[in-house]
Parts: structure tokens; C-alpha cells; sequence
């Protein structure tokens, strides 16, 4: 059966003012002040479809054109031995990694799938120009398998130091380019090298955050958890590094409240950073609405030394209307820090109650759960989803993997005439 387009239109969150998307819109076109984009869709009601694969099912809150192979949506069940343990008596779990006994089968073991199966989706099959991806490991791992598969010519930039994390089950097909930033360098200089890149017209930016296509793609967690727990939740926890997932998962929450079968959308966001990497926490509890300072070669020092690197983004979408700071404050939310000795910590405590190991990133939103029940933020009746965002890798490497090597390491200091000549080489 072929797959009709999602029918929908974007919105300005800043002032309200909708239009049509042209095929790969990011923001305004009448520009104003910084504002996320929303997908207004013309299916107001939540409505899985049993007739497609994997994350598609959530296909009428996804902007895409077409569908791709081998997908899967994320897991949602009810716990039992960490709800009992934190004393809590309606958690639930949603788990986007590697964990086929409970149905979780994502390959690259972490929920940047979801962005992945739905930002290439919203690309048309016919669009000449190659994909830019940015990435400080995991996404770079995911729409580097999705392309892979699906055959979609694409450059991910990533830092060279967190090339360990580009690990994948088979050689990945030439349509695949990877582009470091040299050693030293960390995830917003994979930004730098990525925009410099996309200056050329053969180029194009994914967009990240501002992307509707990857924020209602990573929307589709809380999907799978009110389709489970059958109501929309009181509290939401998730480790941030961006925060788009918990902006994304607020904008479905609104859209779940507008149906109406789901209740009111009363849902708290917690969010959480590893310490000391925590420009956001920082910024959030300084009351600021505007990102705190940050400088380089702190911002450098700081990702290196925690364990969750994946959470060092020096330029998350905080401060723009419809960010991280306004959902927040929208919700009534809060945020939290967890160490590298708490993620150890709820790391091996995980996996004795759940039977299942954690990415270090989700690691640090069941920190902030259990913070927050001693703290008494969450009452022990509420309904509550922990996002738990990827695990399983000992699981998923058991049968072999190998490592992806760079096909060139470039500066970003470089001017972008020279970063475009040598990646052009590579096709």
C-alpha cells in the first residue's frame, strides 16, 4: 500500500502565525524574533496505525512523505522493581534501545533513532541535495544506519574524541560520510564544521531542534507511554543535552490534551544534566532566560570529563520561543544534575531491578527521578514516565561490531571553501 504524506502545516510558537511547510522549512519565513516552528496537523486526535511498521505507527503526528525499512517505535511497560524500590505505584517506563525481550529493538541502542526514521522520512525522495548532520556520538550512530539501510547520501560531523560511539553491527554503505572535528575538539565545533559545510548550495543543514521532523519524532516516547499507560502523565523525566526531547515530548503532551480522550495536560517536565557539564541547569536556576556564559575551552574541559558526553551541547535551543526554558516554565517543571558516580550508581542499580544496562544519558534521568522522590516533587500515586533514552549495548554488540573511521578529519578553523573542496572529493 503506498504511503500517503502526513497532512499537516507549521506554526510560529513565538506570535501564532502558521504557513505552509516548502518541503524543508526550519523557522519563520517572515523571520522576528527567535522562535521554534511547530507541526500543526490536520489530525487532531492520536491515532497509532495498525497498518504500519515500527515508529511509523505514530505516522499521522509525523511530518514525513514516505516511510522507511526497519524502524522501531520505542517500549513503554509498567515497572515493577524500580517503582517498588523508589516506592512509587504507577511508573512507567518508556525505553528506546536494545532489549528484545521486552520488544525494544533499536539497533543503535538509543532513541536518536526516532529523530532519524522521521527527519529522513519528511526528506523527498527526489531532493538533490546531500543531508549535514551535527553530532556528539549517538545521532551520528543512528542516521548513519538509517542511511545506511535506506540507501540516503548523507556527511555527519562528529568530534574525533567521540568517534568510539560510531560502532555498528556491518560496514556501512559508501552513501555514508563521516567528517571529524580533530582531537581536542567537542560537539559545537561539529556544528561549526557542519554549517560551514551546508554554506554550499549541494548542502543542507538537518536543522536540529528547529527541525519538526526530528522534535515529533523523538515526541513519539511519549506517544508510546500514553498509549500504554492511557493517560497523559503527571511527571516526565529525561537527561537533556539539547533538551528538544523534552520539548518535543511537551508539544505532544499539548497535542494529547487538545484531543481530549487523554486528560488535561498538567504534565511536569523534569529535566536533568551531568555535572559538571550544566550550562542549562545553571541557566534555569539562575532564573535566566538567557543561556549563561560559557567559554570554549571550559565548555571543552567540561565534556571531557563526564560520563554521559552526549549531554555537552554549548548551544541548545533554551532561550528561542517554544525552547527548553519555556517548557519548562510552562509545565511547572524542574531540573536537575546528576554525577558520574550517581550514573554508576543507578547504572548497576537499573540493572539488578529492571534486568537491563542503561546508556550513561539515561542514567542521569533516573538520577533525577530519585532526587526528586526524595525531595518530594512527585507523589507516590502519580502517574509518571521515566525516558528512558537508550541501553543494550552489551546486548547488541554480543554477535561483532566494528568501528566507523572518519573519512576525513577537518578543522573547523578551516575556511568553508576548504572544508566543501574536500568533502566534495569524497562523492
Amino acid at each position: 500500500m503506498k504511503f500517503e504524506p502526513t497532512k499537516y502545516h507549521l506554526k510560529n510558537v513565538g506570535n501564532g502565525r502558521e504557513f505552509e511547510d516548502r518541503g524543508w522549512t526550519l523557522g519563520d519565513p517572515e523571520g522576528g524574533s527567535p522562535a521554534l516552528v511547530r507541526a500543526v496537523y490536520k489530525n487532531k486526535r492520536f491515532t497509532p496505525r495498525d497498518d504500519l511498521d515500527g515508529i511509523y505507527r505514530y505516522a499521522e503526528w509525523m511530518p514525513i512523505k514516505r516511510t522507511l525499512r526497519k524502524s522501531c517505535a520505542p517500549v513503554t511497560y509498567k515497572s515493577k522493581g524500580l517503582a517498588q524500590f523508589l516506592g512509587l505505584e504507577n511508573l512507567y517506563i518508556t525505553f528506546s534501545g536494545w532489549n528484545p525481550r521486552i520488544g525494544a529493538k533499536m539497533r543503535t541502542c538509543s532513541f536518536k533513532e526516532t529523530e532519524a526514521y522521521s527527519v529522513l522520512a519528511r526528506l523527498d525522495e527526489k531532493e538533490k541535495r546531500i543531508l549535514v548532520v551535527q553530532s556528539a556520538g549517538n545521532t551520528a550512530r543512528a542516521f548513519a544506519q538509517v542511511c545506511s539501510d535506506n540507501r540516503i547520501p548523507i556527511v555527519i560531523c562528529v568530534p574525533e574524541d567521540n568517534l568510539h560511539d560510531l560502532w555498528f553491527r556491518r560496514r556501512l554503505n559508501p552513501c555514508v560520510k563521516l567528517v571529524a572535528a580533530p582531537h581536542g575538539c567537542d560537539y559545537y565545533d561539529a556544528i561549526a564544521l557542519g554549517e560551514k559545510l551546508a554554506t554550499d548550495p549541494h548542502y543542507m543543514l538537518e536543522g536540529g531542534a528547529k527541525n519538526v521532523a526530528r522534535r515529533d519524532g523523538m515526541g513519539t516516547t511519549l506517544l508510546s507511554c500514553v498509549e500504554k499507560m492511557g493517560r497523559i502523565p503527571d511527571a516526565y523525566f529525561q537527561a537533556v543535552g539539547s533538551g528538544t526531547g523534552a520539548i518535543a515530548a511537551w508539544e505532544n503532551a499539548c497535542r494529547l490534551a487538545e484531543d481530549g480522550r487523554y486528560g488535561e495536560n498538567k504534565m511536569r517536565v523534569y529535566v536533568a544534566q551531568n555535572d559538571p557539564f550544566t550550562l542549562m541547569y545553571d541557566s534555569w536556576k539562575a532564573g535566566s532566560h538567557t543561556l549563561a556564559e560559557l567559554d570554549p575551552e571550559t565548555g571543552r574541559h567540561r565534556s571531557e570529563v563526564i560520563l554521559a558526553s552526549v549531554l555537552s551541547n554549548r548551544k541548545p535551543p533554551y532561550s528561542l520561543a517554544g525552547g527548553l526554558f519555556d517548557t519548562l516554565k510552562a509545565s511547572g517543571g524542574d531540573f536537575y544534575t546528576a554525577s558520574n558516580n550517581d550514573i554508576v550508581h543507578w547504572l548497576l542499580q537499573f540493572r539488578n531491578r529492571e534486568g537491563y544496562d542503561l546508556l550513561p544519558a539515561a542514567c542521569v534521568a533516573v538520577t533525577a527521578l530519585a532526587k526528586a522522590v526524595e525531595e518530594g516533587a512527585v507523589k507516590k500515586d502519580e502517574y509518571i514516565m521515566l525516558n528512558c533514552t537508550g541501553g543494550g549495548v552489551l546486548g547488541a554488540m554480543a554477535k561483532g561490531f566494528m568501528l566507523k573511521a572518519p573519512d576525513l578529519v577537518l578543522s573547523p578553523d578551516l575556511p568553508a571553501e576548504e572544508i566543501v573542496r574536500q568533502v566534495n572529493a569524497l562523492f
